[in-house]
């Protein structure tokens, strides 16, 4: 089971916002599954948090999660549903590489780890969303 990463998790778990400890652990359960993937989107999101592309690199590599390019087919696939997304009149609230990470979990994985977002389960139908289980309210 191939887990793609959103950059909006690794911020949320970077940072220590509140919900990074349920993060990290659907993180820990989802890497004995499979392989952790970041695309070069979520990649170029992701680092500029970081003065050099090494520590990035280092500090992924020691979460066990590898770098995924992105193939033509990941590409064409974002472009054709940014393209339907605009002509439904979406706003330009999301841009192009929103697509591009939803696609890259499309095409090359089996499943994206990001923050609940309505356009995903709207254009990307089929993708599953992975996300910590929602604590009860009692």
């Amino acid at each position: 089971m191939r887990t793609a990463l959103d950059s909006s998790v690794l911020f949320l778990l970077s940072r220590r916002q509140p919900g990074w400890e349920a993060w990290r652990d659907c993180l820990q359960t989802a890497v004995t599954e499979g392989e952790l993937l970041i695309s070069p989107v979520a990649f170029a999101e992701f680092s500029i948090a970081y003065p050099r592309m090494e520590a990035a690199q280092e500090d992924l590599e020691r979460l066990h999660i590898f770098y995924d390019p992105i193939s033509a087919e990941t590409a064409y696939l974002a472009g054709q549903i940014f393209l339907r997304y605009r002509r439904l009149g979406g706003p330009r609230l999301h841009l192009i590489p929103d697509f591009l990470i939803a696609a890259h979990a499309s095409v090359q994985a089996d499943r994206l780890a990001a923050l609940d977002r309505g356009y995903l389960r709207t254009y990307f139908p089929d993708l599953r969303i992975l996300s910590p289980p929602r604590e009860s309210a009692e």
